[in-house]
């Protein structure tokens, strides 16, 4: 049987918006390629590979501008670019996005690496604590799968919908605050082995907001699939 959670998370997020912002400043770019404020997350893992010389990093900043590697790139040619380019076949796809920018230019990086077959990027991200002067920080992220999940997998579903009002998140219709959330998903996954969160995200988020929903997911120990509606 098909177990669904329906979360609703708003644009004007009052707490997670002031708080990630207020975090940006205090983040740290990755050590190479174009620099980003990266939205702050408390379970990312650590992803050393990402200041490779030859990882694939494709960085949207804070103005839309879209880079491969320091390439300049648009978006209708990213996935051109990206099947053009000789690749490993153990290769990640790193998404490096200005915490501020709109989820919906992130989702059309996501659409055009999973079209250059990346079924499984990893959204970098900072750390909330202050690294030591002199200290260099390997770069941390979430790595999520795109597209709906394969098989009888039963995900949870949270639904981010742009178009509502306050800092409230709707669980299977019902409203509760967004410091909530933690507490919900543990009581859905409190007796199941299959923990998997369906993300559904509003285009006009910013991107840190999204990325706060799924740091708390992984938190809860779920995988996360990013389900946009334009892929």
């Amino acid at each position: 049987m098909r177990c669904l959670l329906s979360v609703s998370l708003t644009a004007a997020l009052a707490v997670v918006g002031e708080l990630a912002l207020s975090n940006l400043m205090q983040s740290s770019p990755l050590q190479k390629g174009v620099s980003v404020q990266m939205a702050v997350t408390s379970n990312a893992a650590a992803m050393p590979e990402a200041d490779n010389k030859n990882a694939w990093i494709v960085a949207v900043t804070d103005d839309g501008k879209v880079y491969f590697g320091t390439d300049p790139v648009k978006l209708a040619g990213l996935e051109e670019a990206m099947k053009s380019r000789p690749r490993n076949r153990d290769q990640k796809l790193y998404v490096k996005a200005d915490a501020r920018v709109p989820f919906a230019s992130v989702e059309k990086v996501l659409e055009a690496g999973r079209e250059a077959s990346f079924a499984a990027p990893i959204l970098l991200t900072s750390q909330p604590e202050r690294a030591a002067p002199g200290t260099i920080v390997p770069p941390k992220g979430l790595e999520v799968l795109v597209g709906p999940p394969a098989g009888s997998e039963s995900p949870v579903v949270l639904a981010l919908d742009s178009g509502q009002q306050g800092s409230m998140v709707e669980i299977n219709n019902q409203r509760i605050p967004l410091t909530s959330l933690p507490n919900a998903l543990r009581q859905v996954f409190q007796n199941r082995e299959n923990k998997v969160v369906l993300v559904t995200a509003g285009g006009s988020l910013p991107f840190a907001d999204v990325v706060h929903v799924i740091d708390v997911c992984r938190a809860a120990g779920a995988r996360v699939v990013l389900d946009t509606p334009e892929l």
